[in-house]
């Protein structure tokens, strides 16, 4: 059952509409999202610190909110913030894609960015209690379902970009129009198939949560660890562009740069996590994923000063799409299981929120900061120098224990 078709087939209706729904949310986005920093330098000329400012907005918009996103999941249900969330996704994009002013392109991102804030911590919050539920039925470690809805997350990743590169011959407008398409069908789907009421799943009303969740040194030890890794998996689309146009000569290559990063999750994800789960500890797991992060940034920085262009001058960039995407198939799964052993009864939807929340602010000022310095005269290695540095502090930060307790009471 280590095979993704094996592993779907064996998910209960629910858990298997949620994976195809993770694979749905990123063929659309994903066919937007890796051209924006090349039509807000290119086409509409912005400055690179405002690039940075702007993708990190869109993130923290996203990430950031998630805590919201995740309280009212709590609060009202799983189906009426996802079918909320995939409505201001449509109109975000349709906006973006007619959007020349800095106020309307930053007001179009943060929109699309709150949608994703709205439906995926319902979502992924919801996944993460049925994998408890499955595991405690002895149907199979919670981490295999986690890493299955990577992977469907991935496939998105892989089709969305060349959908969006496709579409790019046409315009950035068309690209957009294409994504917000493509959450249409979302809509209609879900409107149909997504059950107003999951068996199990308590409607949390009291308040006090946020105050005790602030104070949990543990889970905000994990945030800063998620942070550190969604930090460096965005410069995906802020660093690497820059280093794929100075090296090609146009941005060609970053189609085939995500495909890379898709297929490796879609065909190594599960084995790996088989792997993982039978020698390390999602504490161990998260370590060394955050390590071989660190070495992708580190590649690209001991390569940068020697100005290679062409085909060797893609190759760093290639070895830190590889490495990033091997961290990230240890630290994403592993983040996930983490979640429920530390949330509070019945916060299952906030505690996954505010992983997301917390690690976007981390991402919003280093995005910032990194644009800043492509800005200076600093060496170009500096940035990606930055980036190796910051995954090996984070993981000495994470909790001494991470034992994923096999008969815990799942999260409501």
């Amino acid at each position: 059952m280590s095979r993704p078709l094996g592993t779907f087939a064996s998910l209960s209706p629910l858990l298997r509409l949620l994976v195809l729904t993770q694979l749905a949310f990123n063929i659309g986005f994903f066919a937007v999202l890796p051209f924006l920093a090349e039509h807000l330098g290119t086409a509409i000329g912005m400055a690179g610190w405002l690039v940075g400012l702007v993708l990190g907005l869109r993130t923290f918009s996203q990430q950031g909110l998630f805590v919201v996103g995740g309280a009212l999941t709590d609060r009202y249900g799983v189906r009426p913030v996802v079918l909320a969330g995939c409505v201001l996704r449509i109109a975000g994009f349709g906006w973006l894609g007619y959007a020349r002013a800095t106020w309307s392109v930053v007001a179009a991102v943060l929109l699309i960015g709150f949608a994703a804030a709205l439906f995926s911590p319902a979502v992924e919050s919801e996944v993460a209690r049925q994998a408890v539920c499955r595991e405690e039925a002895g149907e199979g470690p919670r981490t295999h379902v986690l890493a299955l809805f990577t992977v469907a997350g991935q496939a998105g990743a892989f089709v969305g970009p060349l959908i969006g590169a496709l579409l790019l011959a046409v315009d950035f407008r068309a690209v957009c129009l294409a994504g917000a398409g493509v959450f249409v069908l979302v809509l209609a789907g879900h409107a149909r198939l997504l059950p107003q009421h999951i068996p199990g799943r308590a409607r949390v009303r009291a308040r006090g949560g946020l105050r005790r969740l602030v104070r949990h040194r543990g889970f905000l030890a994990l945030c800063c660890a998620y942070g550190a890794y969604l930090l460096a998996y965005n410069q995906l689309y802020q660093l690497m562009p820059v280093e794929v146009e100075r090296a090609a000569g146009s941005q060609a290559p970053l189609a085939w740069l995500f495909a890379l990063s898709s297929l490796l999750v879609v065909t190594a994800q599960l084995p790996l996590t088989r792997w993982a789960g039978d020698r390390l500890d999602l504490r161990r797991s998260m370590v060394a994923g955050l390590l071989t992060i660190s070495a992708g940034c580190a590649v690209v920085a001991a390569a940068r000063p020697a100005g290679w262009t062409g085909t060797a001058g893609l190759l760093p960039v290639a070895g830190y799409v590889l490495l990033l995407t091997l961290g990230q198939m240890l630290v994403a799964p592993a983040a996930r299981a983490w979640v429920p052993d530390l949330a509070e009864d019945g916060r299952l939807g906030l505690y996954t929120g505010a992983l997301s929340s917390a690690s976007g602010l981390i991402v919003l000022t280093g995005s910032a900061t990194i644009g800043a310095l492509l800005d200076t005269t600093l060496p170009p290695a500096v940035p990606w120098l930055v980036l190796a540095a910051l995954p090996l502090t984070a993981a000495a930060l994470l909790p001494c224990s991470s034992r994923a307790r096999a008969g815990a009471k799942p999260r409501s």
